[in-house]
């Protein structure tokens, strides 16, 4: 079964955390066809040491992931799905463009406080939410639903409320 190809891209503010996991699980989950990428509004520069020590341990990838602006994307996304946290009042990027957008609202793992432990478990948090939801993503009709934009859409926003 043929699946109709289609980029995603996965936007935050700081792209150091949720998005870069995001990233990582996605392009781990996706069939050839479905590439993911991760942008910042205003990157942090660089990926959070727990980000990569989490994907490590999960056994995913994480070669290659880097913090970026959104200012040079390639390709351009099909979809954007925000990751930012708008109810702990985060500003959420806004892409502009002719892209299905969504917003899968995570908080950030990067300010985290508290022991160890406590720090560590907002990671794991974070990138379990991202999994679940990435799995749900991977579980819809794409084919279908590539061809009926507002009932992707109605999809990718029941998906970001799990």
């Amino acid at each position: 079964m043929s699946h109709a190809a289609g980029n995603v891209l996965f936007l935050c503010t700081g792209n150091s955390c949720r998005s870069i996991l995001a990233e990582a699980v996605f392009n781990h989950l996706a069939p050839a066809s479905w590439h993911a990428m991760s942008a910042g509004s205003q990157p942090t520069g660089q990926v959070h040491p727990r980000s990569l020590a989490l994907l490590k341990r999960e056994g995913i990838s994480a070669a290659g992931y880097h913090s970026k602006s959104w200012d040079h994307l390639s390709p351009t996304p099909d979809i954007v799905i925000t990751v930012c946290a708008k109810a702990a009042g985060e500003a959420c990027p806004a892409y502009l463009g002719p892209v299905l957008r969504s917003h899968w609202g995570v908080d950030d793992p990067a300010h985290a406080t508290g022991t160890e432990h406590e720090v560590e478990a907002a990671f794991m948090t974070a990138y379990h939410i991202l999994r679940a939801r990435i799995e749900a993503f991977f579980a819809l009709p794409l084919d279908v639903l590539r061809q009926d934009r507002p009932r992707f859409k109605a999809e990718l926003d029941r998906i970001g409320a799990l």
